[in-house]
C-alpha cells in the first residue's frame, strides 16, 4: 500500500471517528467533529498531490479516493441535518447523486476496469461543499446558501460524468 492509498483509509477511518465525535454529547464536539472533517479534507489534498507529483497513481486509488470524499460528505451532512442545522433534503439530494455516481463508478471499473478520474468542476464542488459546512459554524445564512451553490456545482459535475460515462460505454461496448 502506498502513502496516497494509506491517507484514502485514513480518511474512511475517520467517518466513525467524526459521528462519535459528532454524537457525543462532549463539550465543543460541534467543533471537535469539524476539525475531524477538516483533517479529512486536507488528507485528501494531500493524497491527490502525493499521487500525482511521486506518480503513485493506482486504479484502487483513483476508485476509492473519492468514494472516501463521499462517504465522509455524506455522514457530515446526514449529521447537519439530523441535528436540524441544514434542511434535511439537503442530505437524501447529494445521497442520491453521490449514489449514482458511486453505481457509475463501480459499473466501469468492474465491467471494463476503466476508472473516471475526478475533474475540476467535481473538485470544485468539494471545496465549496467544505466551504460552506465550514461557514456553517459561523453563520448559518451564509452556509446554506454555499451549501446550495455546492449543490448546483454538484449537479453540474453530474452530468458531465454522465455525459463522459456514457462516451466511455459507446467506446468500450
Amino acid at each position: 500500500m502506498n502513502i496516497p492509498n494509506a491517507l484514502t483509509l485514513i480518511r474512511f477511518l475517520l467517518v466513525p471517528f467524526y459521528l462519535y465525535i459528532y454524537f457525543s454529547g462532549f463539550s465543543n464536539s460541534f467543533v471537535y467533529a469539524m476539525l475531524i472533517f477538516f483533517v479529512a479534507g486536507v488528507t485528501d489534498v494531500l493524497d491527490g498531490f502525493i499521487a500525482r507529483r511521486f506518480n503513485m497513481i493506482t486504479k484502487w486509488g483513483t476508485l476509492l479516493d473519492p468514494l472516501a470524499d463521499k462517504i465522509m460528505l455524506l455522514t457530515v451532512l446526514f449529521s447537519l441535518s439530523y441535528t436540524n442545522i441544514i434542511p434535511h433534503w439537503v442530505f437524501f439530494i447529494v445521497f442520491i447523486k453521490e449514489a449514482l455516481m458511486i453505481i457509475g463508478g463501480f459499473t466501469l471499473f468492474k465491467k471494463h476496469e476503466t476508472v473516471i478520474a475526478a475533474k475540476y468542476y467535481g473538485k470544485a464542488a468539494t471545496v465549496l461543499f467544505y466551504l460552506a459546512i465550514g461557514t456553517l459554524i459561523y453563520s448559518k445564512t451564509y452556509g446554506i446558501y454555499l451549501l446550495y451553490c455546492a449543490i448546483f456545482l454538484a449537479f453540474f459535475a453530474l452530468y458531465n460524468y454522465l455525459v463522459h460515462y456514457m462516451h466511455i460505454k459507446k467506446q468500450v461496448d
